[in-house]
């Protein structure tokens, strides 16, 4: 397998994207093809040793920033990581591409600049891959992509993060949930009722509508929202859980005995950080372009880039665009 990684996409690139794939090759086995300014990687890879390892250097002349507008990169900067990345997979010279940098371009990239969309596909979608109650992983989507959605939109939404739910992350006959305010069929926005009308019609193993609170109790596998809601609700979890750390933190150092029993805890703290962390996942598929596309965090670190190219390894290795391609004509027979 040939992942192609944008070295230049992190926060801190190309320290950490570098450090990741010599983590990523280490562990995997498989080749990873590190893109960007060539001589900035080559000065971060003498940092390691890289014995045995399969790493080819991909120059690309100019680099997309945080900064940059998507609508306006696409053309203006054809030669960045981002660019060479993504055709690089197109050309079936790479089986994946891995980026830590801005979301917005990457998706603009993806969709009008080179991948294009799977046949059937109206919208692609951005997901999120979230860990739950008892160990277990979700995905939610769309989580920006598309701020208005139709109904029809968010049926394809609901196909495609089963589909990845089931040949990417293993789970089995995956439960399929709208976000709303309420459980019952009464609740929601016309959207959401004329969504849950269509997809009772399929296959699927729809369950109905999911609270936000029963979210991370693991009631669905596969969360399905507008943009809007759906981007809302995941930068809410994640304020959430840096919020709540923070509060303990401040409360175990307010007085001798809770510092003493906060030491003493430090191992179940440590257990119940890696069950939330989002650098255990590394990054999420943007699903419905034609070829396997992971999108990280900004501030990824080395271990999260590491763990975005292993999400992109199980997209490649469960045939995931295949299956969405298959899975959609079905839908439309």
């Amino acid at each position: 397998m040939r992942i192609a990684l944008d070295a230049m996409g992190s926060d801190n690139c190309p320290v950490p994207d570098v450090e990741g794939a010599c983590l990523a090759a280490r562990e995997f086995g498989e080749t990873i093809l590190v893109i960007g300014d060539e001589k900035r990687i080559a000065s971060e890879l003498a940092k390691h040793d890289t014995t045995g390892l399969k790493l080819e250097v991909v120059h690309a002349s100019d680099a997309i920033t945080m900064e940059d507008k998507p609508g306006v990169v696409g053309k203006s900067k054809p030669n960045s990581s981002m660019h060479v990345g993504m055709n690089l997979v197109k050309s079936k010279q790479a089986d994946a591409f891995v980026t830590a940098g801005n979301t917005g371009a990457a998706m603009t990239i993806a969709t009008l600049f080179t991948l294009g969309r799977i046949d059937k596909v109206k919208r692609p979608a951005l997901s999120s891959i979230i860990r739950v109650m008892n160990d277990r992983t979700i995905i939610m989507l769309d989580i920006g992509a598309n701020t208005d959605s139709k109904p029809e939109w968010l049926v394809q939404f609901a196909i495609m993060g089963q589909i990845y739910a089931q040949q990417a992350l293993g789970l089995k006959n995956p439960k399929v949930a709208l976000l709303s305010n309420g459980e019952e069929e009464t609740k929601g926005n016309q959207l959401i009722h004329d969504t849950s009308d269509l997809i009772k019609t399929s296959t699927m193993n729809f369950v109905g509508n999911i609270e936000p609170r029963e979210m991370l109790d693991g009631n669905a596998d596969v969360i399905v929202s507008d943009g809007f809601v759906g981007n809302i609700a995941i930068k809410t979890l994640e304020a959430m859980g840096s919020t709540l750390f923070k509060l303990i933190r401040k409360e175990i150092k307010s007085d001798p005995i809770a510092t003493v029993g906060g030491l003493l805890a430090q191992r179940a703290f440590r257990r119940v950080y890696r069950q939330i962390d989002p650098f255990e996942i590394g990054g999420a598929p943007l699903l419905g372009v034609d070829g396997v596309v992971i999108i990280g965090h900004g501030r990824s670190n080395a271990k999260a880039i590491k763990n975005a190219i292993g999400q992109a390894r199980m997209a490649v290795k469960g045939d995931v665009i295949q299956s969405i391609s298959n899975g959609l004509k079905d839908l439309a027979e």
